[in-house]
């Protein structure tokens, strides 16, 4: 399964349109996760010209984003949470593990810093930015590869 991430879109201001280099990696793709902040519904519509969507609801989100805060999703079997703020960085490894015990891969946005680490046995993925790199090098998104209810692949690649 080939799963694109997002986070952080902010449209209109930021995502006028899909860009070129995200369409490239959303081509192809089984599924699109957003971790909120997508701020217009025409986003949502967007991606899901190239494949079903699961968003969670940023604090810059409108009424118009009918999302849940948090989401628990069976990938493949792979057990995946997205919370959209999850919050300091210091002992988030921790409390996300209390915010989803079940979890295997939380996906996160809200900061516009790319990341992956794991920390005993959960996988902490937050794609960045395709649009707003705030102080960041690039614009970023996240692409996973789940095999068999394994995370068999996961990178963050500039788009930008």
């Amino acid at each position: 399964m080939k799963v694109v991430v997002l986070a952080d879109t902010h449209a209109p201001r930021r995502w006028k349109s899909c860009p070129a280099a995200v369409a490239e990696h959303l081509r192809g793709a089984d599924l699109i996760l957003h971790a909120g902040d997508v701020c217009t519904a025409g986003v949502l519509d967007e991606l899901a010209a190239y494949a079903p969507v699961h968003v969670v609801k940023g604090n810059n989100d409108g009424p118009d984003i009918a999302a849940p805060e948090t989401l628990e999703l069976d990938l493949d079997g792979l057990r995946v949470a997205m919370i959209h703020d999850s919050g300091a960085a210091k002992g988030r490894p921790a409390r996300m593990r209390r915010r989803f015990p079940t979890a295997d891969l939380v996906v996160f946005g809200h900061s516009h810093i790319p990341l992956d680490e794991s920390d005993g046995g959960l996988r902490l993925f937050n794609p960045g930015s395709p649009t707003d790199r705030r102080r960041q090098p690039h614009g970023t998104v996240g692409l996973l590869r789940i095999e068999d209810g394994l995370l068999a692949e996961a990178r963050i690649v500039a788009v930008t």
